[in-house]
C-alpha cells in the first residue's frame, strides 16, 4: 500500500499572496513610449491626489521623486522593462517627469550640471 503524501506545510500556497505577471501590468507592451535610459532622474508632479487609481502605478509614484529608474525598479523588486513601460505611462499622464541625462554629444556646461544636481541631490540624504 502506497503512503499518500503531501507537501510540507511550509511548501503550501500562500492563499492570501496573489501574484501578477509582470506583462500583465503593461498590457502585454515592452516598449516605453517615452525615452527612459535607466539612470534618468525623475521627478514627481502634480499632487496625490490628482494620481492614479492603479496600485502598481501608486506604488511607483510613491518611490520614484528624485530615484533614478534602476533605483525604482530596485525599490519594488520589479523587472526594470515593466518599471521602464510604466513609467512612460506616468510621463505620458504628466505625474512624472524625466530629468535630462547627458549624451555622448553633450556639451561639457551639460555635463557640469548634470554632476552638480547628482551632488546637490546625494547631500539631501
Amino acid at each position: 500500500m502506497a503512503a499518500e503524501t503531501s507537501p510540507p506545510d511550509d511548501a503550501q500556497p500562500d492563499a492570501a499572496a496573489v501574484r501578477v505577471r509582470a506583462f500583465t501590468l503593461t498590457s502585454g507592451r515592452t516598449t516605453p513610449r517615452v525615452d527612459l535610459p535607466v539612470e534618468a532622474t525623475l521627478r514627481r508632479l502634480g499632487s496625490a491626489s490628482a494620481g492614479p487609481v492603479e496600485s502598481h502605478l501608486t506604488r511607483i509614484l510613491d518611490v520614484c521623486d528624485r530615484r533614478s529608474v534602476a533605483e525604482v525598479s530596485a525599490l519594488l523588486a520589479m523587472p526594470i522593462g515593466v518599471v521602464r513601460v510604466l513609467l512612460a505611462d506616468l510621463v505620458e499622464l504628466g505625474q512624472v517627469r524625466v530629468q535630462a541625462t547627458i549624451q555622448e554629444d553633450s556639451s561639457f556646461d551639460e555635463r557640469r550640471e548634470l554632476i552638480e544636481r547628482t551632488l546637490r541631490g546625494l547631500r539631501t540624504l
